[in-house]
């Protein structure tokens, strides 16, 4: 920490000697020609042409301190070697650049030219100095030895990286590159939905009654009308609102908040997408599931197939369906519809496998499945027809009434899709949320409560409709090839540096 005060002590002194210079450390503005992706683009034109070209960015090196020095800038997680000689540029300009370090934003231009190597350089004439850095980067050292790359002091704690995220996107251009993906990821889903015919919307995300999932919620308060309100757990209830008025279908991406633990594949703050069609079933659901995932895979990898953990997998549509019940006897081995309640519950007492809430045979199907089978979907597919007590918001099976018309996508043994055949009959709908409220005050956990407006849009008339909740994360995830949702959050949820 001292070596650290010195050093910044060290750039506050030349902070003020460039002041001294004259120079204004920190402008309001700097006119580019150029970006760095640009040049790097159309290098052999602009090498032909010989203009002068304008380019700004993060110094990251700087090699000889003498009258010539070589240097790489940095921009747009892109850089480029510049070399500054003391005879080509203004002395001013001179004796401020040997005032810089590294981290310095600097705008410079000149020509282009290629080295001795062969490395596209750019031969500056004019520096200008875009703001002075007063905090050190941790910058690793990279030596070659024996015809070999060696990085020393390289940062890998990955606290330190998440903390200081800023920090990991500078010293770490393949970080960026997972963002860039992941905002491509949301411009492919937004055209195909568009295509579709979908409207994207917004939500409330501050909420007087929860609901859309069984969830804890984040509670707060209101000061001005004195009342409790919950961080969104999901936006389904008002989509369906929506669908009520009258739009045919509507999509949002959102932010939902979920007071639980975090771990490999969860944080409590994450980003979902929920869409909602009026007049059709989970079968019309499925195959939009099914080609946002193919679209998102050919947009980031130019290919469905992808590898993760040691597995190809390939997302092009069509998926296979397999119902719970099938893939608890095939996956599982267990031939659970041919049990009774007292052979399952034993089943589960012997595996240590506990119940949220009192037995029920639709819940103690869900365990099973859960425990036996998920690790095994590494392809894509769909689980169908899980039992009626899992879900109050969804159909029962057309053909088997103890069944729900849902499906859960599978891949990589996660789920990233939850999709209904929607209940839209305001009878039923209003005896299930009460059945749950009544099995939350028995002890029931992630219950949700009764949400009367939801009730009474539904009771004006809600269309037949479809609907599906994405993960975001996770499918950002495996098609960039990284193992935590952390590396793919900007800034996750972490305990306080205190």
């Amino acid at each position: 920490m001292e070596k650290q005060v010195d050093q910044q002590q060290i750039r506050l002194d030349k902070l003020n000697r460039i002041r001294d210079l004259g120079t204004e450390p920190y402008p309001y503005s700097f006119q580019r020609s150029h970006t760095i992706p640009d040049i790097i683009e159309q290098a052999e034109k602009l090498l032909k042409k010989q203009e002068q070209i304008t380019i700004a960015g993060r110094l990251l090196a700087v090699r000889g301190k003498g009258k010539a020095s070589f240097g790489n800038i940095q921009a747009q997680h892109t850089r480029i070697q510049i070399y500054v000689r003391q005879d080509e540029i203004r002395d001013s300009e001179f004796e401020m650049f040997k005032l810089c370090d590294i981290g310095d934003h600097l705008g410079l231009s000149g020509t282009l030219m290629h080295t001795k190597t062969g490395e596209l350089t750019l031969r500056v004439s004019t520096v200008t100095l875009l703001s002075k850095s007063i905090r050190p980067i941790p910058m690793p050292k990279v030596e070659e030895k024996d015809g070999e790359r060696i990085v020393h002091d390289e940062v890998t704690d990955k606290e330190f990286r998440y903390r200081q995220r800023y920090v990991d996107l500078i010293l770490n251009p393949q970080v960026a590159e997972v963002f860039q993906k992941r905002t491509l990821i949301y411009q492919t889903i937004r055209d195909y939905l568009r295509e579709e015919g979908f409207l994207e919307v917004e939500t409330p995300t501050l909420q007087s009654v929860y609901g859309g999932a069984n969830a804890t919620p984040f509670v707060t308060h209101h000061k001005a009308l004195d009342q409790k309100f919950y961080l969104r757990i999901s936006n389904e209830l008002y989509l369906k609102r929506l669908i009520a008025g009258g739009f045919d279908a509507v999509f949002e991406f959102v932010k939902d908040f979920r007071n639980e633990g975090i771990d490999r594949t969860h944080n409590p703050e994450f980003s979902a997408l929920e869409f909602y069609q009026a007049y059709v079933d989970y079968n019309e659901i499925m195959r939009h599931t099914e080609n946002i995932c193919e679209r998102c895979a050919l947009a980031v990898n130019g290919r469905t197939e992808f590898e993760y953990e040691g597995h190809t997998i390939d997302v092009k549509a069509p998926w296979p369906r397999l119902s719970m019940l099938d893939a608890i006897e095939k996956l599982g081995g267990i031939s659970f519809s041919k049990m009774s309640d007292a052979e399952v519950q034993n089943l589960l007492k012997e595996k240590g496998w506990e119940l949220d809430a009192d037995y029920n045979r639709g819940l103690a199907t869900q365990l099973v499945f859960e425990e036996t089978c998920e690790t095994q979907l590494i392809q894509p597919i769909f689980i169908t027809d899980h039992p009626k007590e899992t879900s109050p918001l969804c159909k029962k099976n057309r053909e088997n009434p103890e069944l729900l018309e849902r499906f859960e996508a599978f891949i990589h043994g996660w789920e990233i899709a939850n999709a209904y055949s929607e209940l839209n009959d305001p009878v039923i709908q209003r005896r299930l949320m009460e059945e749950q409220v009544e099995r939350g005050r028995g002890g029931e956990k992630e219950t949700q409560p009764l949400d009367e407006d939801f009730l009474r849009a539904m009771e004006y008339g809600m269309p037949p409709m479809g609907g599906v909740g994405f993960g975001i994360d996770r499918i950002v995830m495996l098609l960039t090839g990284q193992l935590t949702i952390r590396d793919v959050i900007f800034f996750p949820t972490m305990r306080p540096e205190s």
